[in-house]
């Protein structure tokens, strides 16, 4: 009996007599007043609808295998962007192109499985763009190396540009 009493009087709010707040459950009215609420605030509603050619069907990707080179090996393969193979030695030139047969993986498998003939050039978003040169000391090593040399970015290939060339107008006197 103590128990039951005492149980009852730590449910009710504990001893010190503070009261527990009851709430009532809400009503379809207060549901539909709060939907009505959101619908008069949604931002959706304000877009302005987009006008011009559908950008989807316009640009469209391309294929995939147009846009890539393959490099083979030992029964192995893998897919790299176009212009990120920066330099392709002559006794690594059989190795571009698909060979039949070889099982396609990624280029993290690929390069580790292949680490000894490919070396990789990290270059940075503004260098893959054609806004900056390869360092020097990069191109000097890179002419140096019997390697396959391919670009990547955050360790993933990627294709170079060429450099920009910066046309400065020609000032003539008058």
């Amino acid at each position: 009996m103590f128990w039951c009493v005492a149980i009852s009087v730590v449910a009710c709010g504990g001893v010190r007599g503070e009261s527990v707040a009851m709430r009532d459950v809400v009503t379809h009215q207060q549901l539909a007043m709060q939907l009505r609420k959101s619908d008069q605030s949604d931002p959706m509603k304000k877009l302005k609808a987009a006008t011009g050619e559908d950008p989807s069907v316009l640009n469209r990707p391309k294929d995939l295998l147009s846009q890539s080179d393959i490099i083979s090996f030992n029964g192995l393969a893998t897919l790299v962007p176009k212009r990120a193979i920066l330099q392709v030695p002559k006794n690594y030139s059989d190795r571009i192109g698909f060979k039949e047969g070889s099982k396609i993986v990624s280029w993290l498998d690929f390069l580790a499985a292949n680490r000894g003939w490919i070396t990789t050039v990290e270059v940075n978003r503004t260098q893959a763009e054609g806004n900056l040169d390869i360092a020097e000391e990069t191109k000097k090593q890179m002419s140096k190396s019997g390697n396959l040399i391919v670009a990547t970015f955050m360790t993933g290939p990627i294709s170079v540009l060429p450099l920009k060339e910066n046309l400065k107008p020609e000032t003539s006197k008058p």
